[in-house]
């Protein structure tokens, strides 16, 4: 069956290409009005994110859903930005490929915020640029290059002085690296900035300050591109605004770029391999984050391979 979230692959594995100290926030959380059916949710969720043989929700694949990314110019429901092209300058909302310099739902607009604090981890004037003036968090997820399916995590925080780094975290990214132009299939992550709304998970909530959906949909079994095991793989998940509508929870399909887009891409659990098109953290990693974020700090993800970020 055709997957429209980009999730752990099933089937048999595939080659690779080449290539805590957390911020303490309250443990109290927000729970999302349930799903509609479970059918539903099943059916949403057998089809995505990691890198599975089988089915899985979470990445983007041809019949993907909703985005909700950040970037130059905004027209999209999300903290700031909306879908564009790559090329910058290409406002156009609405139109055109996510990327760093693009125009991307859930990206935030360039020129809003002139005075960003001192820069954070080896991030480039223009890729800096695409941080909204009110975010306080954010996650740089560095990958170790273009088609490098290994990154690194680091939660920043802004204060007066400037953006405060946390401890790194090892992650995996797509099976064939990054991209600034993101289709659904391509096994690439989006390169951008995103916006942080929602989260989920077939555990219950650890206590977040986001919307929290806990949702058998968050099931998902199967084998990863390197034979590992996909269960418990989206055990947590952050929803990352790219080509979705922020305040749904991650299950939901809608693609405001359109399926071809690709969407369904998340921060979830490791699985120990790369992932169709999210980012994975191991699972003490993923709750440290949950507990971390604060939506009234506008939390933004950065991510991208190092050379991409420097720009």
């Amino acid at each position: 069956m055709a997957s429209s979230i980009e999730g752990p692959h099933r089937g048999g594995p595939r080659a690779l290409s080449a290539g805590d100290r957390r911020f303490a926030a309250p443990a109290r959380g927000h729970s999302r009005l349930p799903m509609p059916a479970l059918a539903l949710l099943m059916a949403a969720l057998l089809t995505g994110c990691a890198a599975t043989t089988g089915s899985t929700a979470g990445e983007s694949s041809p019949t993907a859903a909703t985005p909700a990314a950040v970037t130059p110019t905004a027209a999209a429901p999300t903290a700031a930005g909306t879908p564009g092209n790559a090329a910058a300058g290409n406002g156009a909302p609405g139109t055109g490929a996510p990327g760093v310099e693009s125009t991307t739902q859930g990206r935030t607009d360039a020129g809003e915020h002139p005075d960003i604090p001192a820069p954070l981890g080896g991030l480039g004037p223009r890729v800096l640029a695409l941080i909204p003036g009110n975010a306080r968090q954010a996650v740089v997820v560095t990958g170790r290059g273009r088609d490098a399916t290994r990154s690194e995590a680091v939660l920043y925080r802004r204060t007066a002085s400037g953006w405060e780094a946390g401890m790194a975290w090892p992650a995996h990214n797509a099976l064939n690296g990054w991209t600034d132009d993101h289709l659904a299939g391509d096994l690439r992550s989006p390169i951008g900035v995103f916006t942080l709304s929602d989260a989920g998970g077939l555990l219950p909530d650890p206590g977040t300050l986001l919307p929290y959906d806990e949702s058998p949909g968050f099931s998902v079994d199967g084998t990863g591109f390197m034979g590992e095991p996909l269960a418990g793989s989206f055990d947590y998940v952050v929803a990352i605004d790219y080509n979705r509508v922020p305040g749904t929870s991650p299950l939901d399909r809608t693609r405001p770029l359109g399926a071809d887009r690709g969407g369904g891409i998340w921060l979830h659990v490791d699985h120990d391999g790369p992932t169709q098109g999210c980012v994975s953290l191991e699972e003490r990693h993923m709750r440290q984050l949950l507990l971390a974020l604060d939506p009234e700090q506008h939390p933004v993800i950065v991510m991208g391979d190092a050379g991409s970020l420097s720009r």
